[in-house]
């Protein structure tokens, strides 16, 4: 015997709540499925417990900065069993609100267990087997170590085992300049941390500009973090209760000892265990589901949405993809992930906020563009909080006027940048911003100057 069910959505990361919850709200027999804890890794491993630790590191080091602004505090200490017992309460929360939103919707089926299909559209779980006119995967991904000599027998934390850490290291070594190592990077240092990082790439978030990594590096160096990059060869090992951090095939990496270990360093699909090729669904060959530009699978009535699909690996990109397929499901709606404006944050301190292409890929597309950049010096808010790091950086097609790309690494900057992101959305010019009336003193205020200071990009 088997239940049937008009529609199975299997994890309840970003996506797989709400799309299973508007099935249901459609009269749809709907059932969501999910073997670990719901909320996914945002809620209870990514986005919301590392910000919560971002947001307690902040308090530390403008507590330590209190003199500069007239303030008098006494000595600050880092508790940090209040602060994990903290960042559980705000994740136990998070996670609550979701279980409970599922439980309670009329016509939605909530299965604890492993999924895994034994034929198309057809799912066993805790050994009973369910079938459905379409399944949709929202399985996400977890984090992957990559082949460094000696990491077998060397215990390490990875950006999941962080989240049971309620001590401080007194000095943790990080594996992976980009974006997941440096965030714990600089949290663990406010904390108190000794910290040194290490990047197999020449440069720190090899995917950003040059002066974006520049600038990056030099506010966190001034922290007293320590970078190693080009560090093509990691190997690690043991020397009695330490971690011993080198290199094998030169000396350009000393080797280093630390307290604790952190490979940052990448994430992989969760599909190895979904009996995928059974149902026919086609993965590429590091598991990723493949999907067309509405998110379907190669099997019929079957969709794959969230880090899984390859489409983006960001919370917002995963809720994004849940609303592209309702609508085009439920809506009559004809939308596409290619029309999708992608952009994003490094949540370091000060942020970075990102959208669309990078100057080194406008230069290498050969477009006709201009650009300009203005530091956050100039920028009044900045210059009060006393917090004048970074830059801005926009790149736009001369001849449509058209925004190609925008940076801002600075106070904000991850707020701000959504007004690149929404005028990319719409499609609007470039002067749409440059001749409109911002508040003073904001940061968003500087938008303008920094469009009337467009230049030819030299090729």
């Amino acid at each position: 015997m088997s239940t049937h069910y008009d529609a199975i959505v299997v994890g309840a990361g970003q996506a797989g709540p709400s799309l299973a919850v508007r099935l249901a709200r459609a009269g749809q027999k709907t059932a969501i499925i999910e073997r670990n804890r719901f909320g996914g890794t945002c809620v209870n491993t990514g986005c919301i417990p590392t910000k919560t630790l971002v947001a307690s590191a902040r308090v530390a080091h403008v507590a330590r900065r209190a003199a500069d602004f007239g303030v008098a505090v006494g000595d600050v200490r880092v508790d940090m069993r209040a602060v994990k017992a903290r960042k559980d309460a705000v994740v136990e929360a998070s996670r609550g609100g979701v279980t409970a939103w599922l439980r309670e919707t009329p016509g939605l089926t909530v299965i604890g267990g492993h999924a895994r299909f034994v034929a198309e559209r057809t799912l066993e779980v805790n050994g009973e087997a369910l079938t459905a006119d379409k399944v949709f995967l929202n399985v996400g991904g977890r984090p992957s170590a990559p082949p460094i000599e000696g990491l077998a027998d060397t215990p390490y934390l990875n950006s999941s085992s962080m989240m049971h850490v309620d001590f401080l290291p007194e000095h943790l070594l990080v594996v992976g300049g980009s974006y997941i190592g440096l965030e714990f990077a600089q949290i663990f240092r406010r904390f108190g941390s000794r910290v040194t990082v290490v990047e197999m790439s020449p440069r720190l978030i090899p995917g950003e500009d040059p002066d974006v990594s520049d600038a990056i590096r030099q506010v966190l160096e001034r922290e007293g973090i320590t970078f190693h990059t080009g560090a093509e060869c990691i190997r690690v090992g043991n020397s009695g209760r330490r971690v011993v951090l080198g290199a094998r095939c030169d000396e350009s990496l000393p080797k280093i000892e630390g307290s604790h270990l952190l490979i940052a360093a990448g994430r992989r699909p969760n599909t190895h265990d979904l009996g995928l090729e059974t149902a026919g669904i086609e993965t590429d060959p590091q598991g990723y589901i493949k999907v067309d530009d509405r998110f379907r699978t190669s099997a019929p009535g079957v969709w794959a949405l969230g880090d899984a699909n390859r489409r983006g690996a960001f919370t917002h990109t995963s809720y994004n993809d849940y609303e592209i397929v309702a609508e085009n499901l439920l809506d009559g709606g004809d939308r596409s992930v290619s029309e999708r404006v992608l952009g994003y944050a490094l949540f370091v301190d000060p942020p970075l906020g990102r959208v669309g292409m990078t100057e080194q890929q406008v230069r290498k597309s050969g477009n006709h563009a201009l650009m300009a950049t203005m530091p956050m010096s100039r920028v009044g808010r900045a210059k009060e909080r006393g917090e004048t790091d970074g830059f801005m950086k926009v790149v736009v097609e001369a001849d449509s006027k058209q925004i190609l790309g925008a940076a801002i690494f600075g106070i904000e900057g991850d707020e701000v940048i959504h007004i690149f992101i929404q005028a990319m959305n719409a499609r609007l010019p470039y002067p749409a911003i440059e001749r409109a009336m911002p508040i003073h003193p904001t940061v968003a205020e500087l938008l303008p100057t920094l469009l009337q200071r467009l230049q030819p990009l030299d090729k």
